[in-house]
């Protein structure tokens, strides 16, 4: 299944905004965002999400696209697309809007982030620190390992 999802990169003073999880959804920091509905563009789907998840108004064309993650979520089947839009205009003070998801907002030292914060996302900040407008995660020889338990054969290009 292809999931398109949004992320939004929030930073202010060397700070950059997370949701924290509730424990029962794994205690970790994650960046505001979610899935593209149907009947929404991109910039706008991240602009709702940053009102429901967070309280704060972002215009959709405020969102400059920084980077794009092509995602496989092994475990769960699930192959994602996701657009990390950066923002630096936002009205509004951050708060948790969903206290079945998330117990907080944090602003985080973007030079020393906790190792709550999910690989992906660190991946995905490394690869825009150096410049890189897209990469893949996990790694291709992980995926490939992932499927070879198995024994099916990875469809894409298996000579490489």
């Amino acid at each position: 299944m292809l999931i398109f999802a949004v992320r939004l990169i929030l930073e202010d003073k060397g700070k950059m905004l997370f949701l924290r999880q509730t424990k029962q959804n794994g205690g970790r920091f994650s960046l505001i965002g979610g899935n593209v509905e149907e009947q929404e563009f991109a910039r706008e789907a991240l602009s709702r999400e940053t009102r429901e998840e967070a309280g704060i108004h972002i215009e959709p064309e405020d969102l400059t696209l920084v980077h794009v993650l092509h995602r496989h979520k092994l475990k769960k089947d699930e192959t994602m697309l996701v657009l990390y839009f950066k923002a630096t205009v936002f009205h509004g003070e951050p708060a948790a809007l969903e206290p079945k998801k998330f117990k907080d907002v944090q602003w985080l030292d973007i030079e020393n982030l906790p190792s709550e914060v999910s690989k992906a996302t660190l991946h995905v900040l490394k690869s825009i620190r150096h410049g890189h407008i897209y990469s893949e995660f996990p790694s291709r020889s992980k995926v490939l390992a992932f499927w070879e338990q198995f024994g099916n054969r990875w469809t894409g290009f298996s000579d490489f």
